[in-house]
């Protein structure tokens, strides 16, 4: 079931799930006050790449873009960098 709500509305429940460690589906479901799982069964990051997006990654990082397991290791290890950086404080 999709609900057209306003990006305010959207944002809450995403932020408050990620607060949680659940899902954004399951937020809603505890909102509800439906069975929900309490934590992900899977906790995973994803995004879906195209062909044309694994050539502009293997170009980044100067890698065939036939790669995609090391492709993969990259954007995983820049992924997780970024979060490094967002999650420390900066330096005074």
């Amino acid at each position: 079931m999709a609900f057209d709500l306003s990006n305010d509305i959207q944002r809450a429940f995403r932020v408050s799930a990620a607060l949680q460690d659940m899902t954004t589906s399951d937020m809603v479901r505890k909102v509800l006050q439906l069975p929900y799982r309490k934590g992900r069964a899977r906790p995973r990051l994803t995004i879906t790449l195209k062909d044309e997006d694994f050539e502009l990654l293997a170009r980044k990082y100067d890698l065939d873009p036939q790669d995609r397991a090391t492709i993969r290791q990259r954007v995983s290890e820049e992924l997780q960098g970024f979060a490094h950086n967002y999650l420390t404080p900066p330096k005074q």
